[in-house]
C-alpha cells in the first residue's frame, strides 16, 4: 500500500495592515473506501487566536480560524501522510445508466441502512451554486449514455471525450466562469471540466459530486505525468445503486488511480473551497499557492 506526504502552502500578501482575519480552510484530508489519513495537521503563521476543527455536513474535515493582531501576511500550510489502496476489486455487475436514474428519481430504499446514502445522492442530482442544470451541458454529456450502455461505461466515455475535446489551459478561467462559457471557449482547468460533468450528469437524473483532492507530482517510472499535477485537483464520483460512488477524472480522461488523493467532496466547488473568509483592512491581496505530493513508500 503505497505511502503519501502532502504539502499544501498558502501563502497571503496584504499591501495594507490586516486588523482582523477570519478564515476557513479545508485542507485536511478525510477518509474514504479507498485511502486513510495516517496524519493530518495545519501550520498558521504567524501564530492565530482561535483554532477549531469539526466535520461539515459533508463530512469533510474543517478549520476556523481567528487573527486578531495586524499583519501584512499569512501563511496556511497543510501537511497530510496518506496511505492509498490500488483501485482494483470486484466492479459488480454491470448496471444501465437509464436504471441508476431510474433509482434514485423512485420511492427511498426500505432498508435504513441504506436511506442515508440515498438521500446524499439525491440530493447531488439537483442544481447547485456553480452547477446550473444547462441543457447544453446536457446535451454534450447525453453522446456518451445512449440507452442500455452500463453507467461505468458511459463515463468512462464521457471523460475521454471531455479530455478530447478541451484544452487544459491554467488561469484561462476563474472560479466564477461560467459553463456555458467553458463550453462556448473549449478550454479551461480541472473544476471546469468537473462542474460541465456534472451539469450534464445531473441533468440526466444521475447523482454526482465534485472531489478536491490531490495528484501525486511525479509519478512511478514509466507512468505518465497527469495534468493538474502541480495544484490542487478536481474530478467528478457518480452514485451507484450498490452503494459505491465511481471516481473519474474528466481532465486526464480515465478513472482516477491510485495517484490520486482525496481531500474533500461536495455539491460543486463552493462547498469545498480550500480557504476562504473575510478580512479587515488589507485592501486587495495576491496568493501564493504551493503543492507537493510525494510517495513516501
Amino acid at each position: 500500500m503505497p505511502i503519501f506526504r502532502v504539502e499544501h502552502s498558502s501563502h497571503y500578501h496584504y499591501p495594507g495592515e490586516v486588523g482582523l482575519n477570519y478564515g476557513e480552510a479545508r485542507l485536511l484530508p478525510r477518509d474514504t473506501p479507498g485511502q486513510t489519513v495516517l496524519d493530518r495537521r495545519l501550520e498558521l503563521n504567524p501564530r492565530v487566536d482561535d483554532l477549531h476543527q469539526r466535520d461539515d455536513p459533508w463530512g469533510n474535515r474543517v478549520a476556523w480560524f481567528c487573527l486578531r493582531q495586524p499583519h501584512r501576511e499569512l501563511t496556511v500550510t497543510a501537511v497530510s501522510r496518506i496511505a492509498r489502496r490500488p483501485p482494483g476489486g470486484s466492479p459488480g455487475e454491470p448496471v444501465a445508466w437509464e436504471s441508476v436514474a431510474d433509482t434514485l428519481a423512485g420511492p427511498a430504499p426500505t432498508e435504513p441502512e441504506r436511506q442515508g446514502d440515498w438521500l446524499a445522492a439525491r440530493e447531488c442530482r439537483l442544481a447547485s451554486p456553480l452547477v446550473p442544470l444547462i441543457p447544453r451541458a446536457r446535451d454534450y454529456v447525453s453522446s456518451s449514455f445512449p440507452p442500455d450502455r452500463p453507467l461505468d461505461e458511459a463515463l468512462a466515455d464521457l471523460c475521454a471525450r471531455i479530455q478530447a475535446d478541451y484544452r487544459y489551459q491554467p488561469y484561462a478561467t476563474g472560479i466564477d466562469t461560467p459553463i456555458s462559457e467553458v463550453l462556448e471557449k473549449r478550454h479551461g482547468v480541472c473544476q471546469d471540466f468537473a462542474h460541465l460533468a456534472l451539469a450534464g450528469l445531473r441533468g440526466l437524473g444521475l447523482a454526482a459530486r465534485y472531489v478536491s483532492g490531490y495528484l501525486e507530482t511525479t509519478p512511478p517510472e514509466g507512468q505518465p505525468r497527469l495534468e493538474g499535477a502541480d495544484a490542487s485537483h478536481a474530478w467528478i464520483a457518480v452514485w451507484h445503486p450498490d452503494g459505491r460512488w465511481l471516481d473519474f477524472d474528466p481532465t486526464n480522461g480515465s478513472p482516477t488511480g491510485e495517484g490520486h488523493l482525496t481531500l474533500a467532496w461536495g455539491r460543486d466547488y463552493a462547498d469545498v473551497a480550500p480557504l476562504k473568509g473575510v478580512i479587515v483592512g488589507g485592501a486587495s491581496h495576491r496568493l501564493e499557492v504551493g503543492v507537493t505530493v510525494t510517495r513516501e513508500a
